[in-house]
C-alpha cells in the first residue's frame, strides 16, 4: 500500500461532464482502492471539508491575467498562469514529503512539482499538446489574434513536454503513433494506455428513417466549433439536396453565442452537454469527427463506437483507429460517404460490427489495471 498524492488543475469531484474530470475522477477511484490517496485540486469554491480532499479556489480574473504574465516572463506556458494558486503551490511543497508517490494529471499540473520531492513522479499527458496548439495555429486566419497566441503557446508547450520527459519517471501518452515519434532517450520512461469508456451499449439500428448526424464534443474547444461551424456552412445545405430531411446534432458545452449562431440553421440543433446519449443515438446514423485539429486519439470516436453508431472522420483523427472508421479525402468525399452510411444497410452495418469490436479493448475494467501496474512497479 503506498501513500499517494493526485494532483489536478480541474476538481475529480466537481460533477462537471467533461472529459478531464471524467478520466481523472476514474483514475481516483482505482487508486484508492488498495493505496491511501489524497486529492488536491483547484475548483470554484476552496473546500477542506474532507480529510483526503483539499480544493484550492481558482484566483479571480484579474489575478489570472497578472499570473499569465508572470508565465510568460519566465517563458512558460499561459496555461500555467490560468491554473495557478499560490496556495495550493504551498500546499504541495509542505506536503509532498508524506507521500510516495505523486500522479499529476495533465501538463498544466506539473507546475506543482516541489524541487526537491524524491518519490515516485507520475504524470499523465494524455496527448502531445504542442502539435495540436501548432496546428491550431496554421489552421487560424492571419487576421485572428488567436493565431499567434497559439503559435506562441506551442512552443512553450514544447520546451514544457521536454521538461516532463526529463523530471517525470512515468509518462502517460493515449496514442502509440504519438509515441514513436518521441526521442528514444525518453522510450523508457513512456507508458502507453488507452483512453477509456465505461461500457458498450449497442443502440444503433440501421433504418432509413434514421435522419441525424452527431458530433459530441466540448464546443468552447477550438478544433471542435471549428469543425462544426465548418460543416454547418460548407457540408449540410449540399446534403439536403439528395437528404432534404438530415439534421444535424450537437451534444456538449457551448457558448451562448456559438449556440445562438449555429442555432439560426433550422437544420442544426445544439443540446448543450448531456449525460445520457441513449435517445441521441436513436434516429441517428453516423457519428462524425471531422476534426482538421488534431492530435492523440479522440474520445468523441470512441463514444460514438460504444453505441454500435458508425463514425466518419478527417483523416487526421482516423489514423488512430487503423480501418475501424470511415475517413475522407474532401468535401465531395464526405458527402458521398454519408449518403451511403444513410442508405446502404450492409455498408452501415459493417461499419457498426467493426466499431464495437474494436472497441472492447477501451472498456475502463481493462484500462484500469495498468494504472494499477504503473503505480506498484
Amino acid at each position: 500500500m503506498k501513500k499517494i498524492l493526485f494532483v489536478s488543475t480541474r476538481n475529480p469531484y466537481s460533477n462537471r461532464y467533461s472529459g478531464d474530470v471524467i478520466g481523472s475522477k476514474k483514475i481516483v477511484n482505482i487508486l484508492k482502492k488498495k493505496n491511501l490517496l489524497d486529492v488536491v485540486s483547484l475548483d470554484d469554491r476552496e473546500n477542506f471539508s474532507q480529510k483526503d480532499i483539499f480544493i484550492f479556489k481558482k484566483p479571480f480574473f484579474l489575478y489570472k491575467i497578472f499570473y499569465v504574465l508572470k508565465s510568460l516572463f519566465f517563458f512558460q506556458p499561459m496555461q500555467f498562469g490560468l491554473f495557478y494558486s499560490s496556495k495550493m503551490e504551498e500546499f504541495v511543497n509542505e506536503n509532498a514529503i508524506n507521500y510516495d508517490l505523486i500522479f499529476f494529471y495533465h501538463i498544466r499540473s506539473s507546475q506543482y512539482l516541489p524541487k526537491n520531492y524524491y518519490g515516485k513522479k507520475i504524470i499523465e499527458m494524455g496527448d502531445l499538446y504542442s502539435k495540436n496548439y501548432n496546428q491550431t495555429f496554421k489552421a487560424l486566419n492571419i487576421f485572428n489574434p488567436l493565431k499567434y497566441i497559439y503559435f506562441l503557446e506551442s512552443l512553450l508547450i514544447k520546451k514544457l513536454e521536454i521538461k516532463i520527459f526529463n523530471d517525470f519517471d512515468k509518462i502517460i501518452l493515449f496514442s502509440k503513433k504519438e509515441i514513436k515519434k518521441i526521442d528514444k532517450l525518453y522510450k523508457k520512461k513512456i507508458c502507453q494506455i488507452n483512453i477509456s469508456i465505461d461500457k458498450i451499449n449497442k443502440k444503433y439500428l440501421f433504418s432509413k428513417k434514421n435522419s441525424k448526424i452527431l458530433f459530441i464534443g466540448n464546443l468552447k474547444y477550438l478544433p471542435n466549433i471549428l469543425a462544426v461551424k465548418n460543416f454547418t456552412k460548407n457540408i449540410l445545405a449540399k446534403l439536403k439536396k439528395n437528404v432534404p430531411n438530415i439534421k444535424f446534432e450537437v451534444i456538449g458545452e457551448i457558448y451562448n453565442f456559438d449556440k445562438i449562431l449555429l442555432s439560426m440553421n433550422k437544420d442544426v440543433k445544439c443540446w448543450g452537454k448531456q449525460k445520457n446519449l441513449d435517445k441521441f443515438i436513436k434516429g441517428s446514423f453516423c457519428g462524425l469527427a471531422n476534426l482538421e485539429i488534431a492530435t492523440g486519439v479522440q474520445g468523441k470516436i470512441l463514444s460514438y463506437m460504444s453505441y454500435g453508431l458508425p463514425v466518419i472522420c478527417s483523416k487526421k483523427t482516423a489514423s488512430n483507429f487503423d480501418n475501424n472508421v470511415i475517413s475522407y479525402r474532401n468535401d465531395k468525399d464526405l458527402i458521398d460517404k454519408i449518403k451511403k452510411l444513410k442508405d446502404d444497410k450492409k455498408f452501415s452495418n459493417y461499419i457498426s460490427k467493426k466499431s464495437l469490436k474494436y472497441v472492447n479493448k477501451f472498456i475502463w475494467k481493462k484500462v484500469s489495471k495498468e494504472y494499477i501496474k504503473i503505480i506498484n512497479n
